[in-house]
């Protein structure tokens, strides 16, 4: 996460929405939000989204309507990231 919170202004001059998705608790999203100084949001999930996109860690590009775009099992170099964001874009 912190990967992301260092790039965050990259991926905003780029219109990406950045979330972190767990089925950790509200309280403990919290307390890891601030641990690391994260200002973008992390969302408490009942299985719900990991069902729709893909159980396990992965980083996931999805647009505008919802459809997805691009996986990651694990977590990407943001230069990768920020490259498909890009890639994607140019269509």
């Amino acid at each position: 996460m912190n990967a992301f919170q260092n790039d965050i202004a990259r991926f905003e001059e780029l219109n990406v929405q950045v979330l972190g998705v767990s089925s950790d608790s509200l309280e403990s999203h919290q307390a890891f939000s601030d641990q690391l100084g994260l200002s973008f949001p992390l969302i408490a999930d009942d299985g719900n989204i990991s069902k729709l996109y893909g159980s396990g860690r992965v980083t996931t590009l999805i647009d505008q309507q919802g459809i997805v775009r691009y996986v990651h099992k694990g977590m990407p170099d943001n230069e990768k990231l920020l490259q498909e964001v890009s890639n994607l874009q140019s269509y």
